[in-house]
């Protein structure tokens, strides 16, 4: 019991500092090994937690309700735009289309596997399950629910379940695997474990797996990978956060963030991250997604996602899941298929780490 307490995700009910039960705070956030620290806003500098609060934070509220007061008239409700997109992307049917030919044909650049393997990662209701089904979605050609969604606070996913991206056909069109794993829990026996994560990156966990805190992975666990290969590995982890609620996240989340980042980063494993329900908290993205660039609100949501994470902006990118819609927008597949883009680009530099590079000339002797 006391091994499992030293490894746990969650606040500790017995804590007056809010700190997580599995560790002390690092003293400097984890740095990701992929070269490049300037973010897309061009600051050239990761943001810190300690920058002034922005101007639409209120103590207590999550963004979505931000401007959602019935007696704030229209002009004081207004919010604020951009004169320009602060990422360039090309809101066209032509680039969904080619977008979808890139997926769709990507194929690791390793012999040993033919598929890579993304881990979602990330708090409870932070859209692990809707970003897959809405994946999913776009190559389906229609609105699906492929992986179970739930609407409680606690983790609605309990397994380890890997997804195959597949086309109207139902073939595998491309070399992408989506995992989904139980939530970072906000309490010590509700959320995934370090010692658990770290199993699933090293491929030990079989699929299907169910978690418990109190029942760690161990070598005596039902289908237990002893001596995982390449192909059992997870390739590349994507951290996922809800935009309507990172200024709400617990403040002990950002320790829980960037030791698994440091943990994930001695394994040589690139991290991303994805900042769904962007149009919970920008009234204009929601009406059209191809404003998510010039949003004033969701950039800042993205410097505040990444002081927690202890990341820079420029591995972040927003999604719109779907969700309520029955019909597929060309705007949020675009904006969907980049991100997967993005993932992929990251689970590729892992392969060439993975690669044996081989130098000099060959002699025949």
């Amino acid at each position: 019991m006391e091994e499992r307490n030293k490894y746990t995700f969650g606040l500790s009910s017995s804590s007056s500092s809010g700190g997580f039960s599995f560790g002390q705070a690092l003293a400097q956030p984890a740095i990701s090994r992929t070269a490049g620290t300037i973010d897309d806003l061009g600051t050239g500098t990761t943001v810190t937690s300690t920058d002034t609060k922005p101007w639409f934070k209120q103590p207590g509220r999550d963004l979505s309700r931000v401007f959602s007061n019935k007696k704030a008239t229209s002009k004081s409700a207004a919010q604020p735009q951009l004169k320009s997109h602060w990422r360039d992307v090309e809101w066209t049917e032509e680039q969904k289309t080619s977008l979808m030919k890139t997926v769709s044909s990507y194929k690791p650049s390793c012999e040993e596997v033919t598929q890579a393997r993304i881990l979602l990662l990330g708090p409870v209701s932070s859209g692990k399950s809707s970003f897959i089904s809405s994946v999913q979605s776009v190559f389906s050609g229609r609105v699906t629910n492929r992986a179970m969604v739930g609407s409680s606070s606690t983790s609605f996913t309990k397994k380890l379940q890997s997804f195959k991206i597949r086309d109207q056909k139902g073939e595998d069109p491309n070399g992408l695997v989506l995992c989904d794993v139980m939530g970072l829990g906000d309490g010590e026996m509700t959320g995934l474990t370090l010692h658990d994560v770290l199993s699933v990156i090293k491929g030990h966990v079989p699929e299907g797996h169910k978690f418990s805190p109190d029942q760690p992975v161990r070598s005596e666990t039902v289908g237990y990978v002893k001596r995982p290969s390449l192909k059992d590995k997870i390739h590349c982890v994507a951290f996922v956060l809800n935009a309507s609620k990172v200024l709400t996240y617990p403040k002990g989340l950002s320790t829980t963030f960037q030791q698994l980042r440091e943990h994930i980063s001695d394994l040589g494993v690139h991290q991303v991250a994805l900042l769904t329900h962007i149009d919970q908290i920008c009234k204009d993205t929601a009406k059209d997604v191809s404003q998510v660039y010039k949003s004033l609100l969701i950039r800042e949501t993205m410097n505040k996602a990444g002081a927690l994470l202890g990341m820079s902006t420029s591995y972040i990118v927003p999604v719109k899941n779907y969700s309520s819609e029955l019909d597929l927008d060309v705007n949020t597949d675009v904006l969907l298929l980049s991100a997967v883009d993005h993932i992929l680009q990251y689970a590729d530099l892992y392969f060439q780490d993975s690669t044996p590079q081989h130098t000099g000339l060959k002699l025949d002797l």
